[in-house]
């Protein structure tokens, strides 16, 4: 059922327009006020929202373009005794979907928020569609740094400039380059993206710009390159550092024109594309190289967007970890599971090389082997390997090789006996040194069950 809200100060309006669209099977509010009115629709954001223009002491005009603002697929339809030219291409101009004339006719009211509810039923059945193919673009986790990272990325979504994108492999780079396409202007546009290291030099011109019919040996057809698919929308280039310099000369062409040749064609193709870099290297070392063109670096270096390492977002870790547990158990078809807080203790203080994906992969093998409801960290010690430990961190935070070995030996130790269970005869025999020396050691180390 759509869901209508009208705005009007006059309440025989609302009744008489609620009437008939509920008669359509229509669920309909309506509101007399405008902030009130505004208020009703962040608390229940309706499909259509038909709208006075002067409500009171409001002005619907100010307050279509709040509701823009708000939500810029809420359909509103602007409806006035004063029907003038000038209100209606007003009104259009700040984005209403229609314009009514009161009074109003029965007939043009269901025609108008008929069109209205089913283009916006059309635009949530896209964002499902993009979602199941795609998966989600939420950046999960509201740590300091995560929070700068989705700030950066709703001003960075609004301008129609180039970024680039840097971290470590498995941080999430992709994830945010889709979630600054779905926060920009052009989300209605594709969303193209190319792997420049998975692609082999010969073919990447053919990949990016498209070929004609015998260009090359096996080109037995006309081809459409990625530029032309991602036009009027955005071109992902991730893995940029690994482009050829030949390739590299070609994008900075088409940055520069705004224009692309296929391989083997004659004829220029015009194309409006934002693209979003990402890449593991430093590009500068790259540069200095010899292996990656200055001139194409400051071109797409227009707004830095580094992603931060899970290591550096660790608070983040357990709304990761609940957002893979449903995500694993729906794609498994298995029910839902919860890992205790010792679990996630546990996985909060692994070093994790291999990032967000990293953890994901481990949080779906833990998911498919541990058979409980309830997962605690002695039923994943067999899955967590020991090379986990933080080294690093150790490392940065012991001023002398005396405190190095300590804060290791005090690590090694806590984690055999975590893999026994607290079993101080096996963890010794594991480590061949007696039961009073690792009784020692703990309590040297006040290393404690349970930290």
């Amino acid at each position: 059922m759509n869901n209508v809200l009208i705005i009007d100060d006059e309440i025989e309006i609302c009744e008489s327009i609620k009437l008939i669209l509920e008669y359509e099977n229509y669920s309909v509010e309506y509101s007399t006020g405008g902030e009130d009115g505004f208020s009703k629709l962040i608390a229940n954001p309706p499909d259509t929202v038909l709208l006075d223009i002067q409500i009171g002491d409001a002005n619907g005009f100010d307050l279509l373009q709040r509701i823009k603002k708000f939500n810029r697929f809420i359909n509103v339809i602007m409806i006035s005794a004063y029907g003038t030219i000038q209100n209606a291409i007003k009104a259009t101009k700040l984005g209403a979907f229609d314009f009514l004339e009161k009074p109003i006719d029965r007939d043009k009211l269901l025609i108008s928020v008929r069109n209205s509810c089913e283009q916006s039923q059309l635009i949530k059945e896209n964002a499902e569609i993009k979602r199941t193919l795609h998966g989600t673009t939420q950046i999960i986790g509201d740590g300091p740094k995560t929070k700068k990272i989705k700030e950066l990325i709703s001003r960075v979504g609004e301008a129609d400039v180039r970024v680039l994108i840097t971290g470590e492999n498995g941080t999430g780079k992709e994830l945010v380059a889709r979630s600054i396409h779905e926060n920009s202007l052009r989300k209605e546009g594709p969303f193209v993206e190319v792997n420049c290291a998975a692609i082999p030099n010969e073919l990447i011109e053919s990949e990016l710009f498209g070929h004609e019919k015998g260009s090359f040996t096996g080109a037995i057809q006309n081809r459409t390159g990625k530029f032309e698919l991602a036009n009027k929308g955005t071109l992902f280039l991730d893995e940029i550092g690994d482009m050829s310099l030949q390739a590299q000369a070609k994008v900075l062409r088409v940055i520069e024109e705004g224009k692309i040749m296929r391989v083997g064609g004659t004829k220029q193709i015009s194309v409006d594309v934002r693209i979003i870099s990402a890449t593991n290297k430093n590009l500068k070392e790259e540069i200095q190289k010899g292996n990656f063109r200055e001139d194409l670096y400051h071109r797409l270096n227009v707004i830095p967007v580094e992603v931060p390492t899970l290591r550096e977002r660790r608070e983040d870790i357990p709304a990761l970890v609940n957002h893979f547990i449903k995500d694993v158990c729906e794609k498994h078809k298995k029910p839902l599971v919860v890992f205790a807080p010792d679990a996630i203790e546990l996985l909060r203080n692994l070093s994790w090389p291999g990032n967000i994906r990293e953890l994901r992969n481990i949080v779906e093998r833990i998911i498919i082997l541990v058979n409980k409801k309830e997962i605690s960290r002695y039923d994943i010690d067999f899955l967590v390997p020991l090379e986990k430990i933080r080294i690093e961190d150790i490392i940065e935070e012991t001023n002398s090789f005396q405190e190095f070995k300590e804060k290791a030996e005090r690590a090694f130790i806590l984690k055999q006996l975590e893999v026994n269970h607290w079993n101080i005869s096996k963890t010794a025999e594991d480590l061949n040194i007696q039961r009073s020396h690792l009784y020692n050691k703990i309590k040297k180390y006040g290393i404690e069950k349970g930290e």
